[in-house]
């Protein structure tokens, strides 16, 4: 990968983490809420724990483009 794919794929990354998490967040607070509130289950608060996984293989993967330009020399 050239240097301006890796720092294009880490910034990419990040927009991704970020807004998983984000996602996440959001849904399990609705989740819960409407637990509570409505009484009903929803699977607002189960898809959050599934986005967890995704967004821990996307922080290995910016881990290790990160541990890449620190090996090249890249700011």
């Amino acid at each position: 990968m050239s240097d301006e794919e890796l720092l294009k794929t880490e910034k990419t990354l990040k927009l991704f983490i970020t807004m998983g998490i984000s996602a996440a967040v959001l849904m399990l607070a609705v989740g819960i809420w409407l637990s509570i509130v409505k009484h009903k289950f929803s699977a607002l608060t189960a898809i959050p724990m599934s986005m967890g996984v995704l967004v821990i293989a996307n922080a290995n993967s910016l881990k290790t483009i990160q541990k890449e330009k620190k090996s090249r020399g890249i700011v």
